[in-house]
């Protein structure tokens, strides 16, 4: 079977869909600009999952090693018969007793199940798929079930993307204070995970939860001020501005009143067009987090809902109703934008 071509003209859904109904054996490749996912299949289900960007270096020592299911000489171990052996070191720690085999079994189905809902959302790549034949993993064989994880990952995508203007994968929090006696359970068992170091996607690891329930936590725990983030950026800021404060110094015979008004009119000026990019933002993100929810809706019911109101029933920033059009086989869903009239050059879609 030849699949290949844009995720633009074909959905991951649609993909996944006629891989599962199929029943296909084969390995499908996601390219996109800041990752690429490696899928295997057999018989239409999911075996396996690799990902340049979220399976680093030694990925499942780590995790190992921050759970305490085995040690720094137990990792360092297994690293150093990998660069000799080239195996992978979930295989190395098996065989050298070091790791029960539920507990990497577990690791890496959580792993593979991370990084197929985190494809869902990519919004533009490439696919291929080739089928062919694709041994069962000898020491750690497991199948999941792709509708499942299709339907799951569209709620978790649903919810994720309320959440996504608030973290990313690789945002690090750091403790902040207070009693974990105020905690509800969940949130004490993320708390543990947070040490400043960790990204998000580590924490998602370590806690075999799912990325948005874990991700609504870490919010939850933000906004109760238990944790907050660790970031460089304001450093750099800081940096950058004082740097840029030594290279533009005010010729000391410009008027005073004059720089007043070019300020004033400067922020005035700045103000109204972050204004309009905010809302663009705003209707842009909505757009498709409606999208997917219309794509969880047509996987349901084998259609698309006859209107918008079925799915939501948001407004634009401007206060006008998002503009929904379906067909058999397709849709189009658009703001139209500021100055609310169809087809004029400021339609978000």
């Amino acid at each position: 079977m030849a699949l290949e071509g844009s995720l633009k003209d074909f959905g991951l859904a649609d993909i996944f869909q006629l891989i599962y109904f199929q029943k296909k054996t084969g390995v499908l490749i996601l390219e996109s600009i800041d990752d690429k996912v490696r899928l295997l299949f057999i018989d239409g289900n999911i075996t396996g999952a690799e990902s340049k960007k979220r399976m680093e270096k030694y990925r499942v020592g780590t995790i190992l090693l921050k759970k305490g299911y085995i040690t720094q000489d137990d990792l360092k171990t297994a690293l150093e018969e990998r660069k000799r052996t080239k195996s992978k070191i979930g295989h190395i720690l098996l065989s050298k007793k070091m790791v029960k085999h539920e507990v990497m079994l577990e690791i890496l189905q959580h792993q593979t199940t991370e990084t197929v809902y985190q494809v869902f959302g990519w919004k533009q790549g490439t696919y291929k798929f080739s089928a062919q034949g694709i041994p069962p993993d000898k020491d750690f064989p497991f199948s999941l079930d792709t509708q499942h994880l299709l339907m799951e990952g569209m709620r978790i995508l649903d919810e994720w993307s309320l959440l996504q203007e608030k973290l990313s994968l690789d945002t690090v929090f750091a403790r902040a204070g207070g009693s974990s006696s105020q905690l509800s359970r969940e949130e004490a068992d993320i708390l543990q995970y947070v040490d400043g170091d960790n990204d998000v996607s580590t924490i998602i690891d370590l806690s075999t939860k799912d990325s948005a329930t874990v991700s609504g936590i870490l919010v939850s725990l933000k906004e109760k001020g238990f944790i907050e983030e660790s970031m460089t950026e304001p450093v750099i800021e800081e940096t950058a501005l004082k740097q840029e404060k030594k290279q533009s110094v005010l010729p000391a015979f410009l008027p005073v009143a004059a720089i007043i008004i070019s300020v004033v009119i400067s922020f005035s000026s700045l103000f109204l067009k972050s204004e309009s990019l905010t809302n663009s933002f705003k209707a842009a993100n909505m757009i498709e987090h409606l999208r997917y929810r219309i794509d969880l809706y047509r996987i349901k019911h084998a259609s698309y809902p006859d209107s918008l109101e079925v799915i939501s029933n948001r407004k634009d920033p401007w206060g006008n109703a998002y503009v929904y059009t379906f067909w058999e086989h397709s849709y189009s869903l658009i703001s139209r934008g500021p100055d609310g009239r169809e087809g004029s050059s400021d339609d978000i879609y």
